[in-house]
């Protein structure tokens, strides 16, 4: 059984994301503060977090912060926040995946049960993919560049491993966004080129001008086949 932890100060919301989730056949813990969230997951190591950006004591972009210096557990932000800016930093600090509110509860499950199988397949298997001088062990989610480590999130992983099992296809911002969500929901084609920009920042020598992540001007990116 999978164990979410649920994290929102607005005690109705966090009911009706527990009573899916359980119907879903999953266990659920919650925290209504950023404090109270980051022990939780701390001392409870859940599968996935469902976190709000609006919080009280520590925010939810302080606490997804927080998390990444210490652990890759799959991060689903929730929020009322329409800016895009908020979205975007939220993944570029390495969300996983959001949903604005007001939400659909269906779709909540639906979206926990990809990025959960979106882990689950990246760690399944005995695949090593080389590209270059970028090894990617497929089920350890482990990269390395030239012999470094590179600190990934399982999204990250998943979107330069995808890239890397074919170099030199373009893939569009649509196909690698189905690629890592896995789920057939509107597209927010934005969110890859976050990922992207993250993905540079770790692993390339000068993220200004990449070798191993190449844009395709009006279309996608692709991996560097030389």
């Amino acid at each position: 059984m999978k164990t979410i932890l649920v994290v929102d100060d607005e005690p109705k919301i966090v009911q009706l994301a527990r009573d899916y989730l359980e119907h879903a056949g999953m266990r659920v813990l919650t925290a209504n503060d950023g404090k109270f969230a980051l022990t939780a997951a701390r001392a409870e190591k859940p599968d996935l977090i469902v976190l709000d950006l609006g919080l009280p004591e520590l925010d939810g972009l302080d606490v997804t912060r927080a998390l990444r210096k210490e652990s890759a557990v799959p991060i689903i932000m929730l929020t009322a926040r329409g800016e895009e800016t908020d979205k975007l930093v939220g993944l570029e600090l390495g969300a996983d995946d959001y949903i604005v509110k007001p939400f659909s509860p269906k779709e909540l499950v639906a979206r926990v049960r990809a990025v959960l199988r979106r882990f689950e397949s990246a760690s399944a298997g005995a695949e090593t993919i080389r590209v270059a001088d970028i090894v990617l062990d497929v089920p350890k989610l482990r990269a390395t560049i030239a012999g470094k480590a590179a600190d990934l999130t399982p999204t990250e992983f998943h979107l330069l491993a995808t890239l890397a099992r074919e170099p030199g296809r373009i893939f569009t911002r649509a196909q690698l966004l189905d690629a890592v969500r896995g789920v057939a929901f509107e597209s927010y084609e934005r969110a890859i080129d976050a990922h992207v920009k993250n993905i540079r920042r770790k692993i390339e020598p000068n993220p200004r001008e990449p070798r191993y992540i190449l844009s395709v001007y009006g279309v996608g990116y692709k991996m560097s086949d030389t």
